[in-house]
Order: structure tokens, then sequence, then C-alpha cells
């Protein structure tokens, strides 16, 4: 197979995009397709952050809508999508960037035929790549902002891992709203060969505090976890490093939930007011749970587990109480009906998709009205594995 020049030529294209320095590397990608695909007008687009709209790398174009075009049903789908063909035979493909199921935006470009055949295994080494170099330049991050972020919004967007995963096992996905100016709320995940751990927490609080203190109480969990903690050391340890800043007057509510891959078992400890929405089949239940202590509160809290299970194609809807609790005009708490016909009406849909027209549902339901609060939805559907 190395042999082959066709494949030859693919490994010299992909070790040139390895090579390009962070900043560069959108325009080598454009230089390398124009010169080995013919293609013309390469563009890279990438997810905004409140993912509505891709925004071109090319200052100056404008943005374009996921709903209702041809780039942003490639991006929804999750497939390559080749337009119609022009009159001289040339048409336009969009193909999603997407590394293990974080989707990142869209490479659009035009071709002089159906393309070369390494044309979607460009597509996936060039999102590796530009995952990589996320670490060593702004320009990403620079791009995908529509508008200016909050400083709490930006201590929150970098403290987030990837907004969703796709595994043999488990496929999830999260997302904060008000995106651009989000406070204390929060999801954080982690995955091993052996298990699952997730967690979404709210913080007290508005603006600058509330995030700096889900910060702290993030960092702390994850300093248990890494260190090779149950999710009830975790939460005793952010309990007392809470407690010991801020001697009980401030308070994270958080759900940890910790799934045993190979057997489906989950272990939760819940601290606090997100909720858990369960679908099985066609019906949607409320996991309920003995409710334990905020993490702060006192400091010496012993957390306990509780358990239940999980089967393959069962959904997991987790909410924060910006979520569940938030009020419509009329003044009904969305998680008295609405919550659960948004979950409904997603049921078809892959997790990252399902929580984006979740949080499009959330924001509709307030009729123009800002939310009170800011919201995480984190939706996992488990597989067989």
């Amino acid at each position: 197979m190395h042999n082959d020049p066709v494949e030859k030529d693919f490994q010299e294209i992909a070790r040139a995009l390895w090579a390009a320095p962070p900043h560069e590397l959108i325009d080598v990608a454009g230089r390398l397709l124009d010169r080995h695909a013919g293609g013309g007008g390469a563009e890279i687009l990438l997810i905004d952050y409140r993912q509505a709209f891709l925004v071109p790398a090319v200052r100056g174009r404008e943005d374009v809508p996921v709903d209702n075009t041809a780039p942003g049903r490639a991006f929804a789908a999750q497939q390559i999508l080749r337009e119609p063909a022009a009159d001289d035979g040339g048409r336009l493909a969009h193909l999603p960037l997407t590394v293990q199921g974080e989707r990142l935006g869209v490479l659009s470009v035009r071709l002089p035929d159906v393309g070369p055949h390494w044309l979607g295994e460009f597509a996936g080494t060039l999102a590796r790549a530009m995952k990589i170099a996320d670490q060593g330049t702004d320009l990403f991050r620079r791009i995908r902002r529509r508008s200016r972020l909050t400083l709490a919004a930006e201590i929150q967007w970098d403290l987030l891992p990837a907004p969703s995963c796709d595994t043999e096992t488990f496929h999830l996905a999260g997302q904060l709203e008000p995106a651009y100016a989000v406070w204390g709320d929060n999801f954080d995940w982690a995955a091993s060969a052996e298990r699952l751990t997730l967690t979404v927490s709210n913080g007290m609080g508005s603006g600058t505090d509330a995030a700096a203190l889900t910060h702290l109480a993030i960092s702390a969990l994850r300093n248990a976890r890494r260190s090779g903690a149950g999710i009830a050391g975790q939460a005793g340890l952010a309990d007392q490093t809470l407690f010991a800043r801020h001697r009980g007057d401030l308070q994270v509510s958080t759900l940890l939930l910790d799934f045993e891959l190979a057997t489906g078992r989950v272990r939760v400890v819940d601290a606090g007011s997100p909720r858990i929405l369960g679908m099985r089949g066609g019906a949607i239940t409320g996991i309920g749970f003995d409710a334990q202590m905020p993490l702060g509160m006192f400091g010496d809290t012993r957390y306990v587990t509780e358990e239940f299970a999980v089967e393959p194609g069962d959904r997991l809807v987790v909410v924060s109480d910006g979520v569940h609790a938030a009020l419509s005009p009329s003044g009904e708490p969305y998680g008295d009906s609405a919550l659960t016909r948004a979950l409904r009406a997603t049921r078809m849909q892959e997790p990252p998709e399902a929580v984006r027209t979740m949080i499009r549902h959330f924001v509709a339901y307030h009729e123009e009205t800002e939310p009170a609060d800011d919201a995480v939805i984190v939706c996992v559907d488990w597989k067989a594995r």
C-alpha cells in the first residue's frame, strides 16, 4: 500500500499539514487543495460558540447559518455534501471537520469534479491538526466568536472539555447558554478504558465571581479524579476546598455521574440542583436521587453514592437549574412540560444536534426575554459495546 503513488502523494500532503505553523494552518490547507486536488476557493468555516453559525476564517465574508444551508447540512448530518454541478462541471463540496465526535466546522472547496478519493481523509487530518494547533494560537477562538465574550464566559469556555465525544460505548454532547455571557454553569467529563466520569455544575452568583467559584470547584474535582478518587472522594475534596475559601457563604451545586463502560452501571452523587431525565424507548422519566449538600456548604460532608443502570439505546439528559427552573413570560417553569417536549422532539438526532435543538427551544421559550440565569444541557446516548 505504501508503494501506491497516490497514497504516497497523500502522505506528503498530510506531512505538510502537520508541519504548518498553527497560525498558518488554514492558508496551508487551502494551498494544498489548490495544488493537489485542483480545488479553488477553499474555505474553512468554524462553528461559533452558540452553535448557530459557521464563521468563515477569512474576514469580511458573511457568516453561514447552520440551519437551511448546504454547509450547515454537512455540519449537522456529519456527512460530505456535494452541491449540483455548475455549467463548467465543477461543484462545491462541503466536508465536516470533526475529531472523535467533536465538531469543529466545515471545509468548503470548489472542485473540477467529485474530487480525489483522499478528500475525506484530508478533512479528518486537517481537523486533527486544527485541534492541536488551537493550543498554540488564538486564531481559531477569535474566528469562532461572533461577538465579544464576557470575561466570565472566557473563563468558563477555557475550563470546558471538548463539547462532544463519540466512542463505541457512548456519544456525549453539552452546551452552555448564553454562550457569550455564561456565568457559573459548567459541565466536565473524562473517559478511560473502564469508565466515563461526567459532572454538571452550577456555581452561585453571577459574572466573574460565579465563574471563578466554579473554576475552583472543577479544579478540585479534577485533582481528586486524576489522583484516583471516586466520585464521593471528588465531591469531598471540592467541598473542603470551597469551604476553606468561602467558609460556607458560596456553594456549587453539582451532579456527579460515574459510568462503568463494561456494564452500564452508573454511580451517582447528587450534590445540588442539576436534574437528569432518562429516555428509554418512547418513555421519558425523571431520575431522582437523595439530595446531598452542595459543594462548599460545610466542608466536612461525607458524600454517599447511589446507583442505577443504563441499557443500550438509552438517552440521558442532564440540565442545570437555569434550565429546569427557568420561567416563561407567563411564569410557567420550563421543567414542568416544555423540557420533556423538547427531549421528545430530538429523539432521532445525535447528541450534538439534540443539544443544539434543545438550546434553541429553551431560548425560544423565553419569547424574546432574557433568561434570568445561565444554563447547561448535556446529552448522553448509551450504545451497545
